[in-house]
């Protein structure tokens, strides 16, 4: 299970997580990893835009965290990908930087599901320096998901 931020201007109009720019990129990631994206489930912390793109508020995305919690609980995933900071940060509670959240396994909620970060697409289409590490966040994540499996 992939979960973004909130839905951006393309994913408001279609009604769709990750449908523009960062949504191609986002296919070309999981493809690299050996995915299809019909093979993850895909949701943002946010069901709706924020005014102007802003970084949403503790507030909207605890209003937004029991539906959420319930796709999670329908879903069952075996390992969550947090793409972007908000995501993270949302996720896991946290204020720590995504930088210091990458490259470990953390768990998400009472059933204890292996979440790990990464860089959101977006923001590798303006630095693309930074996909190296998505690279071995995507690793780290495949290695954990076949853990999950096997386990």
């Amino acid at each position: 299970m992939i979960i973004g931020e909130a839905p951006g201007a393309d994913e408001d109009k279609q009604g769709k997580p990750f449908v523009g720019r960062a949504g191609k990129l986002l296919n070309e990631m999981l493809f690299a990893a050996g995915y299809q994206r019909a093979d993850v489930y895909i949701a943002n912390i946010l069901k709706c835009r924020p005014p102007a793109n802003r970084d949403p508020s503790a507030e909207e995305m605890g209003c937004c965290l029991p539906y959420l919690q319930l796709q999670i609980e329908l879903v069952q995933p075996g390992l969550i990908l947090a793409v972007g900071r908000i995501a993270a940060q949302g996720l896991l509670q946290t204020t720590a930087p995504l930088g210091r959240l990458r490259g470990t396994v953390h768990d998400y909620g009472e059933q204890q599901i292996p979440l790990i970060v990464t860089y959101h697409p977006a923001y590798l289409l303006r630095s693309p320096l930074e996909k190296r590490k998505v690279w071995e966040d995507l690793q780290l994540a495949q290695t954990v998901y076949k853990q999950q499996l096997a386990g």
